[in-house]
């Protein structure tokens, strides 16, 4: 029954990933299409960072109050679909708004709530979460390339079908998820009084840049690459290089965490992040720079992410992991990435690409010092469980 629900859970991950796969490095690609401005497809591409501020804290505050992760999961998918579908019925700025509005308000319930599913299946072994997450990257890297490759042929539009048939084999997939059976004995205080520890306020703040200084590579390097004259099977194989880094990492990490300090990880993981924009904004005529920072995304993405979860995991009990994980999705995914996005709509068209990621490479130094000064030194063999 354990590898049962692990392969349910990493075939969701498959699926919530594909569609992300599909929509995030093309999306912004058809609204370019249809004749919106930089500004307008900021926003629109924020708007699921802008719904992960606060829609988190309400969904998992229902589920880790009343053990319904699963069918709030179900639930907020088949909302997630129905609205899509606005995509299909206006061009219209103000619909696509609203639509895409309620889309990332139904959708941003459901990672935080299955990341902490996954780890409650996982209580005796979260070491092989690297290995069910990296399900999830793998089902981006399919959708990314087939997509990539199929643009170049059909229109702009066949990503929208793409999408909308993605986003119901992720709800197929929800309907098959079981819930972790709850352990009173992990029970703690108020979830405030870990929140208030120097490391975790830190951890969140340095969590909030990383994700700010991805929101120019999330909204525009596509546009960028295309602008620069590669074609979309290559955007796609260039966003494929950098997934690929990503699940070797995850296979890694448990074999990386004996070895090294998750303070260590993280600070490697931050001076990477920089240098990758950096080379993405001045760099991008040269394709082997372009192929090496795609390289780094195993660090600026991967290897971040899996140390953040193993601490958010070390740091906060069971029946707080739900909490725990939205809250560190509305701080990072959300206020990051909505200011990180928001922020470079503001400066690609005043200023062009390099400055622009010039900002991003900043964002991440910042991030550094964060964990400089505030995450504990951790032994090699404590550092990420």
């Amino acid at each position: 029954m354990i590898f049962l629900a692990h392969g349910r859970l990493a075939a969701w991950y498959f699926w919530y990933f594909a569609f992300i796969g599909a929509f995030l490095p093309y999306f912004a690609l058809y609204l370019q299409s249809i004749g919106l401005s930089a500004t307008r497809i900021a926003v629109l591409m924020s708007l699921g960072q802008l719904m992960r501020l606060l829609a988190p804290l309400l969904w998992s505050w229902l589920a880790d109050s009343g053990g319904r992760r699963v069918r709030i999961v179900v639930g907020s998918t088949a909302a997630s679909l129905a609205s899509f579908s606005v995509v299909f019925l206006t061009q219209d700025f103000v619909g696509l708004l609203i639509g895409m509005a309620i889309l990332h308000f139904f959708w941003s319930a459901s990672l935080p709530l299955v990341e902490a599913l996954t780890l409650g299946h996982l209580a005796a072994n979260p070491e092989r979460y690297g290995r069910i997450r990296l399900w999830g990257s793998v089902g981006f890297v399919v959708t990314v390339m087939g997509v990539g490759f199929l643009l170049d042929s059909a229109p702009i539009s066949a990503q929208l079908w793409v999408s909308w048939a993605l986003l119901l084999g992720t709800l197929v997939s929800a309907l098959t998820l079981t819930e972790v059976r709850s352990n009173a004995g992990q029970f703690a205080g108020p979830i405030v009084d870990v929140l208030r520890q120097r490391k975790v306020v830190f951890l969140l703040g340095a969590g909030l840049l990383m994700s700010a200084a991805h929101g120019a590579l999330y909204v525009f390097y596509s546009i960028h690459l295309v602008a620069q004259g590669y074609g979309k099977t290559m955007v796609g194989l260039l966003w494929t290089l950098g997934v690929l880094a990503e699940i070797v990492v995850f296979l890694l990490m448990p074999r990386i965490s004996a070895l090294v300090s998750m303070r260590r990880i993280l600070l490697a993981c931050f001076a990477l992040a920089s240098l990758r924009f950096m080379l993405i904004g001045w760099a991008v005529e040269f394709i082997g720079l372009l192929v090496f920072a795609q390289l780094l995304h195993g660090a600026s993405f991967g290897a971040h992410h899996a140390a953040t979860m193993a601490a958010l995991n070390r740091w906060f009990v069971a029946g707080h992991q739900a909490r725990a994980q939205a809250l560190y999705g509305s701080t990072a995914y959300g206020a990051g990435g909505l200011g990180g996005a928001l922020l470079a709509g503001a400066l690609w068209e005043q200023v062009g690409p390099g400055i622009t990621f010039s900002a991003a490479s900043l964002l991440a130094l910042l991030g550094l010092i964060l964990v400089w000064r505030g995450v504990p030194g951790d032994s090699a063999g404590a550092a990420v469980r």
